[in-house]
């Protein structure tokens, strides 16, 4: 049958998320996500919740968590950009600032969907290389480029770098927006906030996915300038007046309230990550260092989709990326410790 209507669709290579495990019982560590409960107000936020509310739109420009965020960081309200997770918000980000002829430039080993967004907005880029360790070298960032999007810490290589190392970054790019991905950042990197100040050409962008335990609320955010935050609303607003639903706002400013419960479960998380780690390392692995909530490891002797198939036969999911330069490493989410044990007890096993 011919169908002539077929040259004219978005050809596209989407993005591919985790498995999602179709039976109970699996331990999932394929997603990072956090093992522990949101903050005990986020509960307390959607039990008291009036249902009655949800027949009418939400608060347009999401001032209660705006004003969270904007007290939390020390920040005007209008230097908060609130999205539908971080995702949505690069998304918006990458729309809004790369509309030049000149390639953006980020790491050629790092999130998966900064080219499906290259492709589908139609944005010039070129990867930059990291090192054979998996750093990133500032001075390959030193040349004309329409963007830079660094992600702090990488992911799936868990690296981070310095808040100083990030400032000389800034300081070779003033003639661009600089995006520093800070999805993992709460987990033992330096956050770029402190640059705020001096580089209205900054954007970061966070998540409550990850440190929060919020993944399925769906809620993100950018810090910035007025200049950059305007621009991103005015984008946001020309086809989507709404950022958040009434729920996740609510959720959202109940577990910024609760500063006491949110360095506890990162403390955790890094606590277990750490304990992981060397207990990997006793196995024959490589774990590269990281900062976030999972590891990125590779055994010398056994292939990694060996491993991950064999894990995935005793309902343990990790994630395997059969990329260039990665296709022999694992990441590994870090879940609470009785789930690394299992992880280890069945590691031992396998190899």
């Amino acid at each position: 049958m011919n169908k002539p209507f077929l040259d004219k669709l978005r050809q596209i290579d989407p993005y591919v998320p985790g498995e999602q495990p179709k039976s109970t019982g699996t331990i999932k560590l394929n997603a990072n996500e956090n093992p522990y409960p949101p903050a005990p107000g986020v509960g307390e936020a959607l039990r008291s919740f009036d249902a009655a509310a949800l027949a009418l739109y939400p608060d347009a420009n999401g001032r209660k968590l705006k004003n969270a965020l904007a007290e939390r960081f020390g920040l005007r309200n209008t230097q908060v950009f609130l999205g539908n997770g971080s995702d949505d918000v690069l998304a918006l980000a990458f729309q809004s600032f790369f509309c030049s002829e000149t390639p953006i430039l980020y790491p050629d080993i790092t999130y998966s969907f900064y080219p499906v967004w290259c492709d589908l907005f139609r944005i010039p880029y070129e990867t930059v290389p990291l090192d054979a360790d998996f750093c990133v070298n500032a001075r390959d960032y030193d040349r004309p480029n329409g963007g830079v999007v660094l992600p702090n810490p990488n992911a799936p290589t868990g690296r981070g770098v310095s808040l100083a190392f990030l400032e000389d970054i800034l300081a070779h790019n003033q003639d661009c927006v600089v995006i520093i991905d800070e999805a993992y950042v709460d987990f033992g990197a330096q956050s770029a906030v402190p640059l705020l100040s001096k580089y209205e050409n900054l954007l970061i962008v966070q998540t409550m996915s990850k440190s929060r335990s919020l993944a399925g609320m769906r809620i993100g955010y950018a810090l910035g300038s007025e200049t950059l935050i305007g621009t991103l609303e005015a984008v946001k607003n020309s086809y989507n007046s709404y950022t958040m639903d009434a729920l996740a706002l609510e959720a959202g400013a109940a577990s910024v309230a609760d500063e006491a419960y949110f360095r506890t479960v990162c403390g955790k998380v890094i606590a277990t990550r750490e304990r992981a780690a060397k207990a990997l390392e006793a196995l024959g692995f490589t774990v590269l260092p990281s900062l976030t909530n999972f590891l990125f490891v590779t055994h010398p002797n056994k292939d990694a989709s060996v491993i991950f198939n064999a894990l995935r036969q005793k309902n343990i999911l990790v994630r395997h990326f059969r990329l260039p330069r990665i296709e022999n490493y694992l990441r590994i989410t870090v879940g609470t410790d009785a789930q690394m044990d299992a992880l280890i007890a069945a590691l031992r096993n396998i190899l």
